[in-house]
């Protein structure tokens, strides 16, 4: 097993893969990867917004950001990523990504929730998957760079406030070791699989967060949990996103006897703020009583839809859904944690030597509400950022000198109480689905609190006595999330941007992060 590298990141998505294409001309860089190509930017199908010569709005994006965050955003973090972002843009550009284009010399912009005006590069509705090729295939040309895929990273190394490697469980030998490495960037992604509706892959765990939370660092905001307003309602249907997008292009939501609803509610309608509209739906699904309502965009032309749209259509056929011909059933699904771990635009924490980028770090750029398609462009510019601080920082600097302590397994058996991870974790995304999730209240978070305590309590003592699987490390830090997200929630006495609060259902005057270091 390789046990050191000058650079360590765990994380294959935008952020992780672009932090290692600028690090990597500073020294020998080791990706860790839970899979091959599975990332919440894999599955980004309504593209990046970004401003530059193809959209002179700078102005325009800065103030739709700060305008869907909800007073939570860092202006000057807003201004700077979108102003870095149109080189990153151009990086892209040059390493061949072939945005969609009107003509040879415009792009297909589109719009989507939040936006007042077009401004989303895309590729069809798989950008996501675009981005990835093509920053692996960026990767593949480096020598510096190798990624090692199947490793789950279960615990952060900490030696006196310093962050000096993590313990890894290889998932192909079941063998568990440390690397050690000048500096660890976490780019560990989202932790959408806390609930029990979500858009995000199976690996979105929250590890990231859950392991820098155990040694120390500064978590912020975790009760601003994005619910994406439309994922696709179906028995058999897993993860499957209805882009923003196709809003965009003018569909519209009714509830299940076609009585569209947003027109009173917002003056954007169905290109409001996500937060407004998932809350919209989750009302009607409550006063209803029904399970889903419907995404309409069947009265535009059929062969554009499926031009423009050919994965949400090759998707919705899988499960006899024409979208050309008849609506889409959708249901809000946890999609984006605007929380995290607290760092600057180039990731650096409160931990020395640990860094964070992406979804798993809180920068202030999204503040309490993520703007549609600007999760990319913060993964692009925050990675690159991140990969450059870094390695100007510790490339000069000698290895550490001082072996990290092997994991120790004695005592430890194999289970034969499996069943114990499978029903916990399916009690704790029940749990966060129905106490924590679009509409909250302080007793349904003390029910939440009380619960998940006694899963944990439960959890805890399987994991210090059973031998360690991927599993297990996923629940543990799911547990880890759960509370995080809870205390975040119970601390933040109004409502505002994802958070919302039958007990204080207005702002409150004071606008500041919630804030947990060392919980427990």
């Amino acid at each position: 097993m390789d046990s050191k590298s000058d650079f360590l990141i765990i994380g294959g998505g935008i952020s992780g893969l672009s932090a290692a294409l600028a690090l990597e001309k500073y020294g020998t860089v080791l990706i860790l990867t839970k899979s091959n190509n599975e990332s919440n930017t894999y599955y980004a199908a309504g593209g990046i917004a970004a401003s530059g010569p193809w959209s002179e709005d700078f102005e325009g994006h800065i103030q739709d950001t700060i305008i869907a965050g909800d007073g939570l955003c860092d202006p000057e973090v807003v201004q700077m990523i979108i102003r870095k972002g149109t080189d990153r843009i151009k990086d892209l550009l040059e390493w061949g990504i072939d945005f969609d284009k009107k003509s040879a010399t415009q792009f297909d912009l589109g719009k989507e929730g939040g936006h007042n005006t077009r401004r989303v590069l895309h590729h069809e509705d798989l950008t996501g998957k675009v981005i990835i090729d093509t920053l692996l295939s960026r990767v593949a040309l480096c020598p510096n760079i190798s990624i090692k895929s199947e490793q789950v990273a279960i615990n952060l190394i900490e030696i006196d406030g310093t962050c000096s490697g993590v313990y890894v469980l290889d998932q192909k030998s079941g063998k568990i070791y440390p690397i050690q490495a000048k500096a660890i960037i976490l780019a560990t992604g989202g932790i959408g699989k806390v609930y029990l509706y979500t858009s995000n892959p199976d690996i979105a765990s929250g590890d990231g967060i859950a392991m820098a939370s155990r040694i120390g660092a500064e978590i912020i905001n975790m009760e601003m949990v994005q619910f994406h307003p439309t994922c696709l309602y179906h028995p058999l249907a897993k993860n499957a996103l209805i882009t923003e997008a196709i809003r965009g292009e003018g569909a519209i939501l009714t509830d299940i006897r076609g009585k569209r609803f947003m027109e009173g509610i917002h003056p954007q309608k169905e290109l409001a703020p996500r937060d407004i509209v998932a809350r919209a739906i989750d009302l009607v699904l409550k006063e209803t009583g029904d399970d889903y309502v419907l995404l309409d965009i069947s009265f535009k032309d059929a062969e554009y839809l499926k031009k423009r749209f050919p994965g949400v259509y090759e998707t919705c056929m899988k499960f006899d859904i024409d979208f050309t011909k008849q609506p889409i059933p959708v249901v809000p699904a946890a999609h984006y944690s605007c929380g995290g771990i607290k760092a600057s635009i180039s990731g650096a924490t409160n931990i020395p030597h640990l860094y964070a980028v992406g979804e798993c770090a809180c920068t202030g750029f999204h503040g309490a509400n993520r703007l549609a398609s600007n999760s990319l462009l913060e993964g692009i510019v925050c990675g690159h950022e991140c990969g450059e601080e870094v390695g100007k920082k510790y490339s000069s600097l000698p290895f550490p000198n001082y072996p990290l302590k092997e994991w120790s397994e004695e005592g430890i058996v194999d289970s034969k109480e499996a069943f114990v991870i499978s029903f916990n974790w399916a009690e704790i995304r029940n749990i966060m689905q129905n106490y924590a999730a679009i509409i909250r209240s302080d007793s349904y978070l003390l029910r939440a609190r009380h619960r998940i305590s006694l899963i944990h309590e439960e959890v805890d003592t399987y994991y210090w006595n059973f031998k360690i699987t991927a599993d297990l490390v996923e629940l543990r830090n799911l547990l880890t999330v759960a509370r995080l997200i809870v205390e975040s929630a119970l601390a933040r006495k109004e409502s505002r941007g994802a958070h919302y609060t039958l007990d204080y259902p207005q702002k409150g005057n004071v606008v500041k992060n919630t804030s947990i270091r060392r919980y427990w």
